[in-house]
Parts: structure tokens; C-alpha cells; sequence
């Protein structure tokens, strides 16, 4: 086992973490902040220096319009040379009929070698459609055989639930290039607690496979991850070629107080080698009101293992030692 640790949490009250090693030698720190109003970037040679670098905000919310309410779950991507931000926008705090929030996906560009020195170097590509005009957000995209694949979560009024997983190809990063096809919906207890999701997608690619974390259930501790397994060899947008875990690949811990864990992403320890999961948690379970504006979920970055099969082993939620 890993004996690497960091600090726990490592940035507190940034939930839907997103962590970016770049051949810059930097590593690179967006999240949800606790006002929704923003997107920020961070950055430091080291993970443990994202916790003490200045936030940048390099984007804010419009005043009115589509991308002007709770901005949610940034992720930063280099793509062909540039930096590309998906985040997720609604134009009201209200409700739709279907009782949802009215998010959609966006994209916004930047050409700049470094990304944090002006919120003018980023140009906006507006939202990133699909073919259903419904709930959702929580896009990421990589990069397999020289091909672009989108992958997110939306709601599909046919479909009991808050939102499903997707796949597609692009044409470029804000465009989609091919008919989106479901890879998960809600179906398991763990998946189902409160509220019906899937949500927060997140690839790793290893040992000859593709692995799809998401995470499932409220946000409170019900909170969950989730697994979907495909050959790298195979075709990614054949959910028959998708294998789903039955059961959670990582949950609350109660014996540290560790609640809620999810909506990870992946980054690389400065030693080249050992992976790292970085995700959203809280040590307590009595949250006065929605979850959602709860802000105390802290920023965990921890380094797991794999099993025999080749699958990885994520262990259980760091206790925190910083708090």
C-alpha cells in the first residue's frame, strides 16, 4: 500500500474538486465555491501548494441570463494547446416542472499559456447542447485513439430520477459530434437515497482499461461512488461494452467521521507514479437545510492502490488531521 499522505482536508469549503497536473510542472485547482458565483484557479508545483496559492477568478457570473445563477462544478482541460473550463449555469435559483434545478453544460477557452493571469484571456463558447433540453451539468472529456468524448449527467423526463449518465464524441470541445447514448442511471439502493443520481463523472485510464467513477444519492452522507469498467480496446460508446460495479467503490466511513465522499476527479503525485484520488467531504451529518448550501464540504486528495484484477482500490476516506 501507498504510504503517501497530504494534509486532510487539503482546501476547506471547495466541493466538486478538480486537479490538473500540467507539462508546466504546475498543478492546477478549480471547485465549486460555496457562492456559486464564480470560477476560480489555483496553482503550485505541489498539491500541497494548492493549499496555500491564491485563487484567481478568471470568470463570474453574468447578472442575468442563462449563466447567471449557481455556477457549478468547474473542470479545467488542455486540449490541443488550450485551456478549456466545463461548468455547469442556470439562468433562476427556481424550479422546473419536473421539480429540477434549470442547469446547463457551458464551455469557455483560453489560448494563454498561462490561464490565471486575466479573467479577459477566456472567451466564452456558450452552452455545450444536447439533444434533450433538460437538467444538466457535471461534464468531463478525454482523450482515446485521437478521439474527443464528452461525458456528463442529465436528466431524462422518461427516466425516474434527477439525472443519468452520457457519452459522446465531439467535434470539438464544445461541440458535440455524435447521438448521446446512456451509460448509467440510477437503479441500485446506494444510488437511490433521498434523490435518484448519477452524477459527477470522472475518467481514470489504466492497466488496459477505462474506468468511470460517478457519484450517487443526495449530498448529505448518503453520498456515494459508483464504478463503470470498459476495455480501452473496446468501443466507448456501446454502454453493452460498459460494465457498472453493484456496489459502492467508496462511501462514508462512520468510525472517522467521514461523510458524503464523491464527486472526485484524478491527478498524478509529484513522484510520477502514485495516482490520486481527489474528492468532496464532510466530518458531520447534522446539516441545518438543503446540502446544497451547506458549505462545508473540504477538498481531500488521497493515493490508492489497485487490486489484482487491475481495478482500483480506493480504500476509505481520509480521517481529516488539519481540522
Amino acid at each position: 500500500m501507498s504510504k503517501l499522505t497530504y494534509t486532510a482536508p487539503l482546501i476547506i469549503q471547495r466541493a466538486d474538486p478538480y486537479i490538473y497536473r500540467h507539462s508546466d510542472g504546475y498543478y492546477y485547482f478549480t471547485a465549486s465555491v460555496p457562492s456559486y458565483n464564480r470560477i476560480e484557479i489555483r496553482r503550485a508545483r505541489t498539491i500541497e501548494g494548492l493549499a496555500h496559492a491564491a485563487p484567481r477568478t478568471i470568470w463570474r457570473k453574468h447578472d442575468q441570463g442563462p449563466m447567471s445563477q449557481l455556477i457549478w462544478a468547474p473542470e479545467l482541460h488542455f486540449i490541443d494547446g488550450k485551456w478549456f473550463i466545463y461548468f455547469a449555469a442556470a439562468e433562476t435559483t427556481d424550479f422546473d416542472k419536473n421539480g429540477m434545478f434549470q442547469h446547463r453544460m457551458f464551455c469557455i477557452e483560453c489560448d494563454k499559456e498561462n490561464p490565471i493571469e486575466s479573467e479577459d484571456d477566456w472567451i466564452e463558447h456558450g452552452q455545450v447542447r444536447t439533444p434533450m433540453d433538460s437538467f444538466s451539468l457535471d461534464a468531463t472529456c478525454f482523450k482515446l485513439n485521437d478521439k474527443l468524448y464528452y461525458v456528463w449527467a442529465q436528466k431524462d423526463p422518461n427516466i425516474k430520477g434527477n439525472s443519468n449518465l452520457y457519452i459522446a464524441e465531439m467535434e470539438n470541445p464544445w461541440t458535440l459530434k455524435t447521438t448521446p447514448v446512456m451509460l448509467s442511471k440510477p437503479e441500485y439502493d446506494w444510488e437511490t437515497k433521498v434523490f435518484w443520481v448519477n452524477e459527477g463523472p470522472a475518467i481514470l485510464h489504466r492497466n488496459g482499461k477505462l474506468f468511470l467513477t460517478y457519484s450517487a444519492s443526495a449530498t448529505d452522507e448518503n453520498y456515494a461512488m459508483g464504478m463503470l469498467t470498459c476495455d480501452e480496446n473496446e468501443d466507448v460508446l456501446n454502454p453493452q461494452n460498459w460494465h457498472k460495479s453493484s456496489t459502492p467503490v467508496f462511501q462514508s466511513d462512520i468510525t472517522h467521521h467521514q461523510y458524503g465522499p464523491g464527486h472526485n476527479s484524478f491527478t498524478v503525485a509529484e513522484d510520477d507514479k502514485t495516482d490520486l484520488m481527489v474528492y468532496h467531504c464532510r466530518n458531520y451529518t447534522d446539516i441545518k437545510g438543503d446540502p446544497l448550501y451547506d458549505p462545508n464540504r473540504h477538498t481531500i486528495v488521497k493515493s490508492f492502490t489497485y487490486n489484482s484484477d487491475g481495478t482500483p482500490n480506493f480504500g476509505k476516506p481520509v480521517p481529516y488531521n488539519n481540522l
